[in-house]
């Protein structure tokens, strides 16, 4: 069997020959393929089920992408504060509790409030014995029975009577006291404090048995029925707008939640940082949304004819968007997109890139070129 092993060994040196050529041959294409390009065997196209197709003209309405957060208009914001004065008695209020208009949300008392009903009935029972006076030193005016001199101090007094008793009663309305039904049987230190608004506590920044000053905020009540959502739009996308376009709102805990606004107002001062406020109105109320929540939003702009891709095509890798364009036969290569809006399936390509119409996408597979294209940069870098 001696005279066979040359044979064996011209053989196997053919064979490794063949072997080395092929991967030399491989590793050729691999170069010429490069890394932003995939090449697939004909099984592999149809396996991955990759279609390609031209860009269409499509009427599309683009989408302006902002954000911004929940805003409550200042006259739904109230706050609570004691125009005298005094220690905090009593109340009951926790940030988040509801509130209606006109229930009593804390209680105070100090010795003024007493001495305030106190000069207030002092002086309209004075009031009382000056408006008898007046009428009798006018009617002895009229006779001549007393001089003019006694009948214009007598009148004087009166008018400051009158003048006094409704300062007095202004500065009760002023603490929430009715001065109609205040006499010596309801003298008392507790004054109540009302809701003014329907709505609900924000803020409670005192405690009880704590004295406060009269420009002290007690509480913050917020009514959210009409909350706004207030954007920041650049300077260079404002002239898209126009009040009354439709906007939508989603948060980022919840992005496939939509809320439908309308734009109500575009602000007419620009930021520091170049940017302008749009105030947008909700269609409807949604008592989830809070004051502060931040949101992002899409604003439908003005509708045109643009080059667009089915939604398919593009695909997202490290925050960045690619498509597939086909070089060659079975060649792919990716190219890094930055897209327009996006309307019934189809997104909007850039409009300053006219070569794009002529190319020819990767409509259905786009993915799977994708997942190809970066498992083979992972092996060669392994």
């Amino acid at each position: 069997m001696n005279y066979l092993q040359p044979y064996i060994a011209a053989a196997a040196f053919v064979l490794l020959t063949a072997c080395g050529q092929q991967k030399a041959a491989e590793k050729k294409t691999e170069e010429k393929v490069g890394e932003n390009l995939v090449q697939l065997s004909e099984a592999q196209v149809k396996n991955a089920g990759i279609i390609t197709a031209r860009p269409e003209k499509r009427i599309m309405a683009a989408e302006l992408k902002v954000n911004g957060q929940i805003d409550v208009p200042p006259q739904n914001i109230v706050s609570i504060s004691f125009p005298l004065g005094g220690y905090l008695e009593s109340t009951k209020l926790l940030p988040g509790m509801h509130v209606n208009k006109g229930s009593v949300i804390a209680i105070m008392e100090d010795q003024q409030y007493i001495q305030l009903q106190q000069d207030y009935l002092t002086a309209k029972t004075r009031l009382g014995f000056l408006e008898k006076e007046y009428a009798r030193q006018q009617a002895l005016n009229q006779s001549k029975a007393s001089s003019d001199k006694q009948f214009q101090q007598t009148e004087a007094e009166y008018r400051s009577q009158q003048i006094l008793l409704k300062a007095l009663s202004e500065k009760l309305q002023l603490i929430s006291v009715n001065p109609a039904s205040l006499n010596e049987a309801s003298l008392s230190r507790h004054v109540n404090i009302y809701s003014p608004i329907n709505g609900f506590v924000t803020k409670v920044n005192v405690n009880i048995g704590k004295y406060v000053n009269a420009t002290d905020v007690l509480f913050e009540i917020v009514n959210p029925d009409d909350i706004h959502l207030g954007l920041m739009v650049f300077e260079k996308d404002v002239n898209k707008l126009a009040i009354g376009q439709k906007v939508w709102a989603y948060t980022n805990s919840n992005p496939s939640k939509k809320y439908e606004c309308e734009i109500i107002l575009i602000g007419q001062d620009v930021t520091p940082d170049r940017s302008v406020q749009v105030h947008c109105h909700f269609e409807a109320y949604d008592k989830t949304l809070i004051p502060g929540t931040f949101m992002n939003a899409l604003i439908e702009t003005a509708a045109d004819s643009v080059l667009a891709l089915p939604e398919e095509a593009v695909v997202r890798y490290q925050n960045n968007q690619y498509a597939f364009i086909q070089k060659d036969n079975n060649v792919f290569e990716m190219v890094q997109l930055k897209t327009g809006g996006i309307a019934n399936g189809y997104v909007a390509l850039p409009q300053d890139r006219e070569e794009l119409a002529r190319a020819s996408f990767v409509t259905k597979g786009a993915y799977s070129l994708l997942m190809k294209l970066k498992n083979a940069g992972e092996e060669e870098e392994e």
